[in-house]
């Protein structure tokens, strides 16, 4: 029988040894009182290519996660109606692409710079932010590094972090963390969630769940959500 703590797409590149080592980290998994949606860098650059594999695009596409941002666009619009349905606030981050908010030649990562214009950070038509939704422009591979999001979590009473978007060893990894570290449970939803590479994506959450998230399925947060009373936002 599996173990549902470990039930998740690690589960076919640990070993039962690895399994073992990290064995003191179980615990109850829950998405936590009051939430709000945070969707990491849903923009149009991470799906340049189409649902293709990313080893056939990355030469056009450097940016593109390919097969796997297409993948994860229906478990992802399931999770927006849920969080709209139990009426949870809804943040998103993309890029600040403004020509003059940094120094010349400083990038997020130490990758060769992508593209900077505004139409390759548009946030993704299937997920295009609501009137009274907050997207929050970032400098750094976290949403709250150097931006408000901590501050406007902390005045509307947020206590509970669901998170999804790409990459998962980046932006949401980074950004997940610091929302650990400012002392918000932090819920990663694996289907809603993505990389370049599937690997990365998996070590990532296996080890973010471990140390610092519930990595939860979208069925459970879908449930969670349209089954409890959530305040309903103003």
């Amino acid at each position: 029988m599996i173990d549902a703590f470990e039930d998740h797409c690690w589960q076919d590149i640990m070993s039962a040894d690895v399994l073992e080592l990290y064995s003191h980290y179980k615990r109850e998994l829950f998405v936590g009182p009051t939430p709000a949606l945070l969707a990491i860098d849903l923009y149009e650059l991470a799906y340049e290519g189409g649902a293709r594999p990313v080893s056939e695009i990355t030469k056009t596409y450097p940016s593109s996660c390919g097969t796997h941002a297409w993948a994860a666009i229906e478990p992802t619009k399931r999770l927006f109606a849920a969080a709209r349905s139990a009426g949870i606030p809804v943040f998103y981050s993309t890029m600040d692409v403004r020509p003059n908010s940094r120094p010349k030649g400083l990038n997020a990562t130490k990758r060769r710079a992508p593209r900077n214009d505004a139409e390759a950070y548009a946030i993704r038509a299937e997920f295009k932010p609501e009137p009274g939704d907050v997207v929050i422009t970032k400098q750094r591979a976290s949403a709250f590094f150097g931006t408000p999001l901590q501050a406007h979590l902390t005045q509307l009473g947020i206590e509970t972090v669901i998170v999804c978007g790409e990459s998962t060893s980046g932006c949401v990894r980074a950004s997940a963390v610091d929302a650990y570290s400012y002392g918000f449970h932090v819920v990663l939803v694996e289907e809603c969630c993505f990389d370049r590479s599937m690997l990365s994506h998996k070590v990532n959450l296996f080890d973010l769940h471990h140390k610092y998230v519930d990595v939860l399925h979208i069925d459970q947060v879908d449930a969670h959500l349209n089954g409890r009373n959530v305040r309903k936002a103003s």
